[in-house]
């Protein structure tokens, strides 16, 4: 016991003896940070039982902001994804059905998200084991191996997987496949997904492993052939091993609907999405994003962000936020919503359903400064986006012609927010927007022209791409 105490107080005494640590002497001169004196302690006690939300919350800017929007795209109806991670498909389909809803006259509607992503996820499980089979000669601690595995699937998108989803598997009504409790709770069923995939993804790699080292080094011809062979057994496996996927989500979700009566008449998924959509979704939308870490006027691809292996990767023209405003504006005046993405949790008033930088003033109770600007956050992962919401609205001053503030349709209920909406100034569009996905008869000529360069290939494990949720 005293060999025991003589090792704690030899520990104490050296920590932070090495240049670079906390010594005795550079503590003493930090801790001056807090003085203790009444202002400390009475911002001390009030933190002590309230939460540093609450005690931030700008008294100034307390007021209701004015909810009257110059422009706004007629919607109707609140969707709620509950808790789920799929902001990105529900965004996607609200931006659909608004256009159905105003094309037929119809006193609402809803597809059914349900439907769409359980093709979702069976499509990110083959996704995850093809990639398996295609980096199976990199070593295990590839960065590329290491992100599928620790990537294998997720809940989260964004609006490529929209519509390479519903070009392959068409759309349902909410009635045809309606949700069950484990869409609208995703967490349990996706622990276990991708625990089975990982194992599926090892069986993969360790099977290949195998072979090939009976293949051995022997004549071309003898080894090309046995590396199809095995190649052959590893797609028979990944169809085994997707049978398994397909049975657990069909428990989960329920087995896809096939054929359905909508309005008097039986439809597929595909002829009902060609007959009340018909759009070329691949082709007839264009992502726009502001991301001020990379130039502008380029467009970018991200390896890997897809949703369907044989699908398109996430593509995006990068471009200044005041240019992406002009295509938004352009499309609310013309009554087309828009699939929008951004950073909500900054500055978010839940209650009443505000995107204000000015609602919570952070540097007063704590006494410091936060100073780094959009380009900066993003860099020290402090920033990016992470939900999706549908851009319906914009109040345009009359006398500057600029805007003053945009709403964009939520997905988490009509008792959220600002009956279900979310109201942002114009000054936290400029700092928490990232992404926008606009009709190609909005985007000016010189935007689309610069479609036609080569993309930037991005890693897919670049800190700004994460997917939406």
């Amino acid at each position: 016991m005293a060999a025991f105490f003589a090792a704690g107080a030899y520990a104490q005494q050296t920590a932070g003896s090495h240049e670079g640590g906390i010594s005795a002497a550079m503590l003493a001169e930090i801790s001056k940070g807090y003085e203790g004196d009444a202002d400390d302690r009475a911002i001390r006690n009030a933190l002590a039982g309230s939460s540093i939300a609450t005690l931030s919350v700008n008294a100034d800017n307390a007021a209701m902001i004015d909810t009257h929007f110059s422009d706004r795209v007629k919607t109707k109806g609140i969707t709620d994804q509950q808790s789920s991670g799929r902001c990105w498909l529900f965004t996607g389909l609200n931006v659909l059905r608004a256009k159905m809803i105003a094309k037929y006259d119809l006193p609402g509607m809803e597809f059914s998200q349900n439907y769409l992503f359980f093709y979702d996820q069976l499509e990110k499980a083959n996704l995850f084991l093809q990639g398996v089979i295609d980096t199976k000669d990199l070593p295990f601690e590839d960065r590329k191996v290491d992100w599928l595995f620790s990537n294998p699937l997720s809940d989260g998108g964004q609006f490529t997987g929209v519509s390479n989803l519903i070009v392959k598997y068409g759309l349902v009504p909410s009635d045809a496949m309606p949700e069950t409790y484990q869409s609208n709770n995703t967490s349990n069923m996706a622990t276990l997904l991708k625990l089975k995939l990982r194992e599926d993804g090892l069986d993969l790699r360790k099977a290949y492993a195998d072979g090939r080292a009976k293949i051995g080094k022997g004549p071309k011809k003898d080894v090309e052939k046995g590396l199809k062979t095995l190649d052959a057994q590893l797609q028979k496996m990944k169809v085994e091993q997707l049978s398994e996927i397909y049975r657990m989500l069909a428990l989960c979700l329920g087995e896809p609907v096939k054929e359905f009566m909508y309005e008097g008449k039986k439809y597929t998924p595909v002829s009902f999405y060609e007959e009340f959509i018909g759009e070329d979704l691949e082709n007839n939308y264009v992502m726009i994003m502001n991301d001020p870490c990379r130039e502008y006027g380029k467009v970018y691809e991200i390896d890997y962000d897809r949703h369907v292996y044989d699908g398109h990767n996430w593509l995006y023209v990068n471009l200044p936020v005041e240019r992406i405003k002009e295509m938004a504006i352009a499309s609310i005046k013309d009554n087309t919503a828009m699939y929008f993405s951004c950073d909500v949790g900054k500055f978010l008033d839940r209650k009443k359903g505000v995107l204000d930088i000015a609602n919570f003033d952070y540097e007063s109770l704590m006494g410091v400064t936060f100073g780094m600007d959009k380009k900066e956050r993003v860099q020290t992962h402090a920033s990016g986006s992470s939900h999706a919401m549908t851009l319906i609205a914009v109040d345009i001053c009359e006398e500057t012609g600029k805007p003053v503030k945009w709403m964009v349709e939520n997905s988490w209920g009509p008792s959220s927010g600002y009956q279900g909406c979310l109201i942002m100034t114009d000054e936290w569009f400029n700092e928490y927007m990232f992404r926008l996905v606009v009709e190609k008869k909005y985007v000016p000529a010189d935007v689309l022209e610069m479609l036609e360069q080569k993309p930037t290939l991005l890693p897919a494990w670049d800190p700004m791409f994460a997917p939406e949720e």
